[in-house]
């Protein structure tokens, strides 16, 4: 039996769907939950801003660089930043 608190995936999808922010955020939830980094990057590709902050955590934490640049580039401001600081943090020349 289904928690009535707890909307299963296809009820949150169709709402997310029509529309709304708050069942995408709660979908971005579930899936870094469950590990789901494919269905995260897609719906970052939707406009997720939820779903670009845990990308952008988990790339942070594993130094992604490249990852951090694709979520900068599909529209996650954070992620862009986040890269500017591992890469000033990486020292080097600085010119």
């Amino acid at each position: 039996m289904t928690n009535p608190t707890t909307p299963d995936r296809g009820a949150l999808r169709e709402v997310a769907d029509a529309g709304n922010e708050t069942a995408l955020e709660r979908l971005a939830d579930l899936a870094d939950a469950a590990g789901d980094l494919a269905e995260l990057s897609d719906l970052l590709d939707e406009g997720s801003e939820r779903a670009g902050l845990l990308l952008t955590r988990r790339a942070v934490a594993a130094g992604d660089l490249s990852e951090l640049q694709r979520i900068s580039d599909a529209g996650y401001e954070e992620a862009g930043r986040e890269l500017e600081n591992l890469l000033s943090d990486a020292g080097g020349p600085r010119g």
